[in-house]
């Protein structure tokens, strides 16, 4: 799993759709451009997050695309002086990451001038649903992994009608550009065509971005950050969906696009922000984090928030990709959903604040505490807020639909890193979520109730305060099932059979019993109390603790090798499984293996705990 990366689209399968009433023509056209100046610079943060990711993961899942359509009448050579322009205007364009084989990239060279090619499709007719196919045509050119040192990180398809543009579609490299930098791409390519002056910069390109936060002030802000996430990573669910069904994180699968449209939805959404004299988007944020705890089992929602970093003005309309996520930790032990808007609002504002980081370093944060924790953190719930942006800037994709009250339509099977993903494209006058639901935890009637459920709490939120002890029947969904023997230990749901069947595993096949005593803790699960950001506080009292006994027979075996070796395990082991905090080695099993008294009596030849910082 990548907990630190922010995924701006889903990918599909690459194929383009075939234009079966149809002739097509391929040309390629170079395209010259000069302006500005030559600059070098270290990477920014977001670069070298990405970058991470595209060194190492499939391209057609880290690239991204976009579709411009362009206004009937527009020459083939307004479009190409469009893009030109927008090569010049941007430095993020004209960059490059120059680095050794086999090693990663630490700086950036932008370029004074240079030259990109555009592909012409052109077509006798288009297919019977053109955005549709132009999106196919976008989406194919993912396939192949940029050139980070050379390579011009757009590829541009313009596809035209006897000679008539009809759409650009573009494949972009995710190491310049994200969601919201596609956004303002496509405005200012559309306001270029119209004939219209484009305003002054008012953002900073990548170079001085970097210089920013290599600044005292930006190193001070990235140290705070990476502190806000180990205590989440430290404390908080390692699984939000932890359940005898569920798979680990870090486990793909195929998931289909959910997507709802909704007036009621919308109407409510306004309503209860009214009442709650709250913004629409944090009364959003409040209820989907308390429906997806609930549906959990959980004390607390932990979601990332993808697009948080743009918050600031100095990167509000950067063309860069500033793709780092907030980790957003809300605590929802609170009588009502007014209070929990109340505490969303302070979690998320505490979330932006520190969704600015050294990926690196959070990475080998992360590696610290899976070893010490015995844990494994998967980004299980994304929740990606798009609403913000102009209705016309989010492609054609998501502006297309009826006029419902209330649809819920399915879309084509999608690769789903995460458990649960959603996209808001829009909060008025149609409430517009599609959503990504992991079929191991959601069945589709699950996944069409949870997006209903969420309009219904909506709508009961607009009228008034609602209980939260009420939401199973205000929304009609209900929590995930757990046997009596799932217990939450360090504030995560655990299941001690498969912890001791992991271990069991990981030591070779030796015989491992886990006993489950009360024992003090630092941190609190049912009994904690909550800080004033929103995340699970310190709290006295007892919790449940592991013990694991090991029978090692003749093989030597020391209580840090077997957490190590546990440790490794864990990504792949199956959910609900910690490691434990305390390893006893004894010689031979007892006699009555399934009890707990029996192995306590064996004579003990080591013990102690593979934690190197007691949590």
């Amino acid at each position: 799993m990548t907990p630190a990366v922010a995924k701006d689209t889903m990918h599909q399968n690459p194929q383009p759709l075939t234009p079966t009433t149809t002739t097509t023509t391929t040309t390629t056209t170079t395209v010259a451009y000069a302006g500005g100046d030559e600059r070098r610079g270290p990477l920014t943060m977001g670069q070298a997050n990405m970058i991470r990711c595209i060194l190492r993961d499939d391209p057609t899942h880290i690239n991204i695309h976009d579709v411009w359509p362009v206004p009937e009448g527009t020459t083939p050579a307004a479009v190409t002086d469009a893009l030109r322009a927008l090569a010049v205007r941007h430095e993020g364009l004209r960059t490059t990451f120059p680095h050794p084989p086999g090693s990663a990239p630490v700086g950036q060279v932008v370029a004074a001038k240079g030259t990109f090619t555009v592909t012409v499709l052109d077509h006798t007719e288009l297919p019977a649903d053109p955005a549709g196919y132009a999106e196919s045509v976008a989406r194919a050119a993912r396939a192949g992994r940029f050139a980070l040192e050379r390579e011009f990180p757009l590829r541009i398809t313009l596809l035209t009608v006897a000679g008539q543009p009809a759409y650009v579609a573009l494949a972009f490299s995710h190491a310049v550009a994200d969601a919201s930098a596609m956004a303002i791409l496509r405005e200012e390519f559309a306001e270029l065509l119209a004939g219209k002056e484009l305003p002054g910069l008012a953002s900073l390109p990548p170079v001085d971005l970097a210089a920013v936060e290599a600044s005292p002030a930006g190193l001070r802000k990235s140290e705070a950050s990476l502190r806000y996430w180990e205590r989440i990573l430290r404390t908080g669910p390692q699984e939000m969906f932890a359940e005898p069904r569920g798979r680990r994180p870090g486990t793909d699968e195929e998931a289909r696009q959910l997507t709802l449209r909704s007036r009621r939805g919308g109407r409510a959404l306004a309503g209860a922000a009214r009442r709650t004299g709250h913004p629409e988007a944090t009364v959003l944020m409040a209820a989907w984090c308390a429906l997806v705890a609930h549906r959990a089992g959980q004390d607390s929602c932990v979601t990332a928030v993808p697009s948080a970093n743009r918050f600031h003005a100095r990167v509000a309309r950067s063309v860069t990709t500033t793709s780092q996520d907030a980790l957003l930790h809300l605590d929802v032990r609170v009588p009502a959903f007014d209070a929990l808007v109340s505490r969303t609002w302070g979690a998320v504002l505490n979330a932006y604040r520190h969704s600015q980081f050294d990926s690196v370093r959070l990475w080998e944060m992360i590696d610290r505490v899976t070893a010490e924790r015995g844990s494994h953190f998967g980004r299980d719930v994304v929740f990606n807020d798009v609403s913000a942006l102009p209705a016309p800037l989010l492609g054609t994709e998501t502006q297309n639909g009826g006029d419902a009250e209330q649809e819920l339509t399915w879309g084509p099977s999608q690769a789903l890193p995460t458990r649960m993903l959603a996209f808001t494209y829009r909060t008025t006058p149609q409430l517009h979520i599609s959503l990504w639901a992991a079929p191991s935890v959601f069945t589709p009637q699950e996944a069409e109730g949870f997006l209903s459920g969420l309009v219904l709490l909506l709508e009961a939120a607009a009228a008034g305060d609602v209980p939260m002890e009420a939401l199973a029947e205000v929304t009609g969904i209900r929590p995930a099932e757990r046997g009596p023997d799932w217990l939450r230990v360090d504030g995560c749901w655990v299941a001690p059979d498969a912890v001791r069947e992991a271990l069991g595993r990981a030591v070779g096949g030796l015989p491992v019993w886990v006993q489950v005593t009360e024992e003090p803790g630092p941190y609190g699960s049912a009994a904690g109390a909550a800080d004033t950001d929103g995340t699970a506080g310190e709290a006295s009292g007892a919790e449940p603790h592991l013990t694991a006994y090991i029978a090692c027979g003749d093989t030597p075996l020391a209580p840090e090798e077997a957490h190590r070796a546990l440790t490794g395990l864990i990504p792949a082991a199956g959910s609900g499984v910690l490691a434990p905090h305390r390893y006893v080695i004894v010689g031979n099993p007892p006699t009555e293996p399934d009890r707990s008294d029996a192995w306590r009596r064996l004579n003990t030849i080591d013990e102690g705990t593979g934690r190197s910082r007691q949590v």
